[in-house]
Order: C-alpha cells, then sequence, then structure tokens
C-alpha cells in the first residue's frame, strides 16, 4: 500500500494513497483551497506538485475546470497520417489525465467527504472501492466518475434491444453504443439453436454487463454462460440478470475467457483498437496486439456444437487508423480454420461519428461495425 504525505501547518500528515488508472504517488502533495488560483494551480499540477483541496467543493470543480481550459489552449501538434494523429491524440489525452489527476481530495475511514458543500459519496465508493481501508486520497477527477457511475448504476442505461434498462458497475464498460446490441438482436440464429431451442446453448465472451446474454435469452436461446476475465464485470453481469429475471437462464462463469464445453453460438465483441491500455477503464476499448480476437478466432472451432455459429462483433475503427488491416482480420480467420458464413454491417450512431472538432473524426465518420457470422 502507498502512502500519500502533507504539510498542515507544523506538522504532517498521511493517508492511503489510491488510484484506479494506476498513477504513481506524487511526489510533492501541498494543501490547495478556495484562495487558490487557477494559473497556480495549473503550474503546480503541470510540474508534478499534486493539490489536496481543503476548500468549497463546488470551488474545487470550478478550479477542475479552468485547469482543463489551459490544457485545451495547449496547440495540438500536427501529423500526416491516421495512425499518427491517434498516437498523438493518445499522448495528448495522457498529459491531460495526468494533470487533472493531481487535484486530490480525502475521503475519511468511512469514505465521508468532509469539505464544504460536498455530496455525499459513501455509498458511491463503496460501490467502486469496496470497504474502506482508513483515510484515503484519490483524485477529484476520479472520485467525479466514482459518482456519475453510481447513478449511471442506480439509473441505469436504457436498452431498446431488450425493452428495458442496464444498469453499469464502476469500471465496466456501459452498453452507450447501441448498433453492436442491434446487431446481435436482429441477426437470424443459427439452425442450431433453432432445431433445439429447449436445449441451445450460447457463450457470451467478455460480457460486460451482461447486455448481449440478456438479448440472446431474450430471443429464446435456453442458456446462455457469459464469461469476463473482470470480477467488476461478472458481479455487474450477475446483477442485471437478476434485474431481468433472466438468472436461471444465464450462467455468469469466469474469471475467463471460454468456458467448459461446446455451444450452438459463441458471442464475442472484443475490445475493438490494438493498442495498450493505461489504465484499467481503457481495458474495454483497447486490445493489445489483438490479443482477445485472436484467443476467440484460435479457440472457436474446439467450443462449437456441429452446425454452430461463432459471431465476432468488430468495428473497423482500427483499420481506418491504421492500426490494423482487413487482410490481418481474414488471415486469422482462415488461420483458426473458419470461415466466413455472412457479415452484417451497422453505421455508427454515437455524437462522436458527427464532432469535427474530434481529431479523429474522419476515421469515425468512416467506421462501420460489423458482425462476422464464423463456422467451421
Amino acid at each position: 500500500m502507498s502512502t500519500i504525505h502533507w504539510p498542515t501547518g507544523n506538522t504532517h500528515r498521511s493517508a492511503r494513497w489510491h488510484s484506479e488508472n494506476g498513477a504513481p504517488l506524487p511526489r510533492r502533495t501541498v494543501l490547495a483551497d478556495d484562495r487558490t488560483k487557477a494559473d497556480h494551480a495549473y503550474r503546480q499540477a503541470c510540474e508534478g506538485t499534486a493539490l489536496l483541496w481543503q476548500g468549497d467543493f463546488h470551488n474545487a470543480r470550478q478550479l477542475l475546470r479552468a485547469m482543463g481550459r489551459r490544457l485545451d489552449r495547449r496547440t495540438p501538434p500536427s501529423s500526416t497520417t491516421p495512425s499518427e494523429s491517434f498516437h498523438l491524440h493518445r499522448r495528448s489525452s495522457g498529459h491531460r489525465a495526468r494533470v487533472l489527476g493531481r487535484l486530490l481530495v480525502l475521503l475519511d475511514d468511512d469514505y465521508h467527504l468532509a469539505v464544504r458543500r460536498a455530496p455525499d459519496v459513501r455509498q458511491a465508493c463503496l460501490e467502486a472501492y469496496g470497504p474502506p481501508q482508513g483515510p484515503t486520497v484519490v483524485s477529484l477527477r476520479e472520485l467525479l466518475g466514482v459518482i456519475g457511475a453510481h447513478q449511471w448504476r442506480l439509473h441505469g442505461v436504457d436498452v431498446p434491444a431488450l425493452g428495458a434498462r442496464i444498469h453499469p458497475h464502476y469500471g465496466v464498460f456501459a452498453p452507450v453504443r447501441g448498433e453492436y446490441v442491434d446487431l446481435v438482436a436482429h441477426t437470424p440464429l443459427p439452425p442450431a439453436v433453432l432445431r433445439g431451442p429447449g436445449t441451445s446453448t450460447a457463450f457470451d465472451l467478455g460480457t460486460g454487463t451482461g447486455v448481449l446474454a440478456a438479448v440472446l435469452a431474450r430471443r429464446g436461446v435456453h442458456r446462455v454462460v457469459a464469461t469476463d476475465i473482470s470480477p467488476r464485470a461478472l458481479a455487474c453481469a450477475r446483477d442485471n440478470a437478476q434485474r431481468l429475471a433472466l438468472g436461471d437462464r444465464i450462467e455468469v462463469s469466469g474469471p475467463g475467457l471460454f468456458p467448459e464445453g461446446r455451444a450452438d453460438l459463441v458471442v464475442c465483441n472484443p475490445p475493438w483498437l490494438p493498442a495498450r491500455p493505461t489504465s484499467l477503464f481503457e481495458r474495454g476499448v483497447y486490445d493489445p496486439d489483438s490479443a482477445m480476437l485472436r484467443a476467440f478466432l484460435t479457440g472457436l472451432p474446439a467450443r462449437l456444437r456441429p452446425g454452430g455459429e461463432g459471431w465476432l462483433i468488430l468495428s473497423d475503427l482500427a483499420e481506418h487508423l491504421g492500426l490494423r488491416t482487413r487482410q490481418y482480420l481474414l488471415d486469422a480467420i482462415r488461420a483458426a480454420n473458419l470461415r466466413v458464413v455472412d457479415r452484417i454491417d451497422a453505421r455508427p450512431r454515437h455524437p462522436r461519428a458527427h464532432d469535427t472538432s474530434d481529431p479523429l473524426h474522419a476515421a469515425r465518420r468512416a467506421e462501420t461495425t460489423s458482425l462476422w457470422r464464423l463456422t467451421t
């Protein structure tokens, strides 16, 4: 456990340091309050000094926004290729996260936030972090994410394909992009599923919130086994299966990729970009060296029942960014002794596809999400 220290008058205090994205312990920590000017805070944060907030909660949020505006004034470096644009964008995003992550708050030993006009964050922190382990210092930016995740978990995300709401947990990728859910909801089920509705089995690999497992169960698959490598995702999928009264149809298994046995349908929606995640939350977006994609393809033939299908849901954003080629995917499919039965495409509907200020706008505008129907 890392311990953070800061001066208070003629003494020093300390507390447990916690960072979900793995940020290192600050080299130096000073106190900040309502008198702290944004320029001073921004300069200190850029130099690596953390600021532990002692003032009004709403003023802290305003200071964080002001620091963000100063970061936005930086002239972005020019790029000549989509791949270069992507890597420069990631570098800029990483710098932004590091600087803004240096505005800190102290949570008491029951997760109480003892600053003026602070909301009650105890339940949100309990859901995100588990039982408290003593006074803890976290970044304000992370805490705001914890609060937002608690609201999503409380109110849920509407999923039209389900006619219901899915309740994401903290650290679990939320189903806010509907096109991949709609693809699974509307693609014709394999004949092997239709022949045995009372015995049919599907696997949902990398289930996350369990949304695709729920769609398959609602479509009539008798038994769905949902897997994930993340304990948070497994707990989230179980919670959503119970909320949707599908607990007797959906079995949550893991941590791992493939469960035991074979299935009539194996569905996988791996992270779409072959790059290294720099935090826990990026694991739902980045798949280093396409490792999960390759593991799904190579393991699929041994997990399919006769006449079964594997459904790979994958965006071609990586292709438009120059991170992976279509030929790479086709070669990986052939190397696994699989063949493509069909491919169903969907265009993106999310707001970022139409945001011309996004440095990756050209690639996002051209993006297509596809469901590849694969068989042996």
